[in-house]
């Protein structure tokens, strides 16, 4: 456990962060699938990216990695993936992009595969993947009958066809099974059913893999088409900071005055949670768009107001968001969000329960929260439920109020393992 101690002046400070998880996480099978060698610059060094990197590893992927210089080259062999005897078990911890990914993955190959975590990833559901797949002719199946992990796999390659997937759960399916369709045996069709759920990264996939050499056709509302016989092709690429682990650092000064720029992101960056500075701005910061990064002021005497707000594009920012509303004049409402309870822990309870210990008024429904004003918060220990964002996000409310403790922080290795000392030098280049 480590106690946050409060600033005692505005904050004055740039940040740098590492890679994108979302984006380090997609170069690295796309690169293991193009046609020669990629080299992966600003390559995030976390759990979940180590898993992933790790199971192409196992598959029979030659990676270089250059963890000092965060670099990662990849040997890709043209969708060929090797082959093995026996049933091959890869691990991803609670990785649940990379388990998603993986699966639709090693279903190109030939032979037996088990894709497992630990405890919190056999409750999180990957059914409505098993069934896309199934549908395109893959042998697979939730091998507890549960629906979710550990998922087995009797790959012979995915034939290929029409195939409909429901779009309110996940929208890591759907990038999965875009990210294998280019070597399906033929054409791909993907009609997705209602609402697709955090769109933008969905658009991040989609412009990944035109960067890399691959079409992939929008026809009308939700449908897809992969044309088969596309082949990636290796290159050299460069991985943007994270725009969610950003999140902290810009909503830092809305809570403890001040300003901070956090240097290589941008507005035309290809996550959507950059634009989590424009809610900033509608709570009263000022922010300023650099065409190589971000930077938010919350000048002196500048009051916050409460925003209402639908979240589903970037619900990765529900805990930053909601750890800055108690500091606002009005309430705050996050809309939408409802696929976080299915996230590392049950996001919405998590942070419903953990403001209320800090003596927060929330309201809290199935797919969302209301935020009360606070005129003054308590001391807590906070629990952060094995889920970094927790850690990361209630961090933030130490910078103003004395007594905040963080438990388990190590949690965040998950994804930014060095958080705590970027947060450090943050509040050192204030205090100097």
């Amino acid at each position: 456990m480590i106690e946050i101690c409060p600033l005692n002046r505005p904050l004055q400070a740039v940040v740098e962060v590492p890679g994108s998880k979302s984006i380090s996480n997609r170069a690295l099978p796309i690169a293991a699938l193009a046609n020669g060698t990629s080299i992966l610059h600003n390559m995030l060094f976390s759990d979940d990216s180590r898993y992933f990197m790790s199971c192409l590893q196992q598959i029979g992927y030659r990676l270089e990695i250059d963890e000092t210089n965060r670099i990662v080259t990849v040997e890709g062999r043209g969708g060929v993936i090797p082959e093995h005897t026996g049933l091959l078990d890869l691990f991803v911890g609670n990785a649940g992009t990379a388990a998603r990914f993986l699966t639709a993955f090693v279903s190109l190959g030939k032979g037996s595969y088990r894709i497992d975590g630990i405890p919190r990833m056999r409750e999180r559901p990957i059914q409505d993947l098993i069934n896309a797949l199934r549908t395109l002719g893959v042998n697979i199946r939730s091998e507890l009958g549960t629906g979710c992990p550990p998922v087995l796999i009797e790959a012979s390659g995915i034939k290929g066809g029409a195939v409909s997937i429901p779009g309110t759960r996940s929208s890591q399916y759907l990038s999965a099974l875009l990210l294998a369709a280019p070597y399906a045996q033929s054409d791909v069709d993907i009609q997705v059913d209602g609402e697709l759920l955090s769109a933008p990264y969905i658009n991040m996939t989609l412009s990944m893999m035109e960067q890399f050499g691959v079409r992939v056709e929008k026809r009308g509302d939700g449908a897809f088409h992969v044309p088969g016989g596309q082949m990636y092709t290796a290159r050299e690429y460069v991985i943007e900071p994270d725009a969610s682990s950003a999140s902290y650092f810009i909503a830092a000064p809305a809570i403890a005055g001040g300003k901070v720029r956090v240097n290589h992101l941008s507005r035309t960056s290809l996550q959507g949670d950059a634009q989590f500075a424009g809610l900033m701005e509608r709570m009263g910061c000022q922010v300023r768009w650099g065409h190589d990064f971000i930077e938010v002021e919350r000048p002196a005497g500048q009051e916050l107001r409460g925003i209402d707000v639908d979240l589903n594009e970037m619900s990765d920012t529900t805990m930053t968001l909601a750890v800055v509303a108690p500091f606002a004049s009005t309430s705050t409402t996050i809309r939408n969000i409802g696929h976080i309870r299915i996230k590392e822990t049950d996001r919405i309870h998590a942070v419903v329960t953990e403001l209320r210990k800090m003596g927060v008024r929330v309201d809290e429904w199935e797919d969302g929260m209301r935020i009360e004003p606070a005129e003054r918060l308590q001391p807590a220990e906070i629990d952060t439920y094995d889920d970094h964002r927790m850690a990361m996000a209630f961090a933030l409310v130490g910078l103003k109020v004395p007594g905040i403790k963080i438990k388990d922080p190590e949690c965040v290795s998950k994804t930014f393992p060095d958080y705590f000392d970027v947060f450090t030098h943050m509040c050192r280049q204030t205090t100097t």
